[in-house]
């Protein structure tokens, strides 16, 4: 992830929901996406997990002026974002649950 990524923090009205206490696990996901499913599940379970954590999940093509700003073109993306909203993390793809727990760690 470059240095510009990192300087991105996102809010709750940016993202139509609020952040979590600790850390934010944002889902950008589309309609026909079978690895989207997954994902939301694995990172609904981790969210549960982890207290203060909080999964929200993003509809890329009802957001598209949010997807291009932050350069998004696969579906799932997941961004990691510390209590501030300070993206800390990114990764495209199905993420495991371990991977994820992972990420949180660098996020709190």
């Amino acid at each position: 992830m470059d240095r510009q990524t990192r300087a991105i923090r996102l809010d709750s009205a940016q993202l139509g929901a609020e952040l979590g206490e600790r850390a934010t696990l944002v889902q950008f996901s589309s309609a026909f996406c079978q690895p989207c499913r997954a994902t939301r599940r694995t990172l609904g379970e981790v969210a549960g997990m982890v207290d203060g954590v909080t999964h929200i999940e993003i509809d890329a093509e009802a957001h598209l002026t949010l997807v291009r700003e932050l350069g998004i073109s696969r579906t799932p993306t997941v961004l990691v974002l510390d209590a501030t909203g300070r993206i800390v993390r990114r990764a495209v793809g199905q993420p495991r649950t371990v991977d994820a727990v992972a990420a949180l760690g660098r996020a709190m």
